[in-house]
């Protein structure tokens, strides 16, 4: 028979009340529904559990093994599904996922904050990795997915386009070129930049977009935050997306939007094909869908 928990509690209702009336009313049932339910019970089981005359209801002995083995059954069950009823309602769950340090640092947290701030509950976990390290995770099954620049999906992977980033030169106001409302590649090709470790989708993103010219290079660096220490201080001057702006909003610093052959870069969801979403993550997932391009506009200056 499918044993229910509607079973068990009956059950334990009429075990503790020796009552048909008291155990229906209990459990919030007419009495004959109760009684059906209770005989549904016993003929499922094959065995009489209790013994009925006009005065009494007693458990026979087989009911007083059922009693012990429900007693320790039913709070099981009530807990296992309580626990379920968290995720579904999503008080409980985690999300693990993986995205780009700009994105990281720039949009993301705002919209985490307003994630938990409806489900507290909820554990975040975020690794801030490059795009190619980003499709690696969510390929195998270390996060539930991915927010990174638009690359070439591999087998497996589907990839859903958020928003869409522009780039902007930056310098220096004294720079010879800070007076300008925009730049082509023309403006800015003759001057050394500072540019990105090679495996950065900036770097890899600005140099697909002029190939087979190439930019003059100044400084090498890893991180955005030491490029833009780099141009406060006069050494050089260098190109990022809008996601990357808030690095430079340094005095004494301008932010020009440049025109590239490639003029915009995809912002996107990677997830497995084969995968179903969590309920944690699908909340998290349409907040980013709701939220993210609107986000994107309000970093740029």
């Amino acid at each position: 028979m499918n044993l229910s928990t509607r079973h068990m509690k009956a059950f334990s209702a009429l075990a503790a009340t020796r009552n048909f009336t008291r155990a229906a009313e209990f459990c919030n049932l007419t009495q004959s529904a109760f009684s059906a339910l209770i005989s549904n019970l016993e003929s499922g089981l094959g065995v009489r559990l209790f013994s009925r005359n006009t005065r009494n209801v007693e458990l026979t002995a087989e009911g007083e093994v059922f009693l012990e083995m429900v007693g320790h059954l039913l709070p099981e069950v009530e807990r296992a599904l309580a626990g379920m009823r968290d995720y579904v309602e999503r008080r409980k769950g985690r999300i693990a996922l993986a995205a780009l340090p700009s994105i990281a640092s720039s949009i993301l947290p705002s919209l985490m904050a307003r994630f938990l701030a409806s489900y507290p509950g909820i554990e975040l976990v975020v690794q801030d990795v490059s795009s190619t390290v980003c499709a690696e995770l969510v390929r195998s099954r270390q996060v539930d997915f991915a927010l990174c620049a638009s690359t070439s999906v591999s087998a497996g992977l589907d990839s859903e386009t958020l928003a869409s980033d522009g780039f902007y030169f930056i310098c220096p106001q004294d720079h010879p070129l800070a007076r300008r409302k925009r730049l082509a590649v023309a403006d800015v090709l003759p001057h050394p930049i500072v540019v990105y470790e090679q495996n950065s989708s900036i770097r890899q993103h600005l140099d697909a977009s002029i190939y087979p010219r190439q930019w003059v290079r100044g400084f090498e660096v890893n991180s955005l935050s030491t490029a833009a220490g780099l141009v406060a201080a006069g050494l050089g001057v260098t190109v990022v997306p809008t996601l990357a702006l808030f690095h430079f909003r340094i005095r004494g610093l301008r932010a020009i939007p440049l025109a590239l052959p490639i003029d915009r870069r995809d912002i996107c969801l990677i997830r497995r094909k084969d995968s179903t979403d969590s309920l944690a993550a699908q909340a998290f997932i349409s907040l980013l869908r709701e939220g993210f391009a609107d986000a994107m506009r309000d970093l740029e200056p």
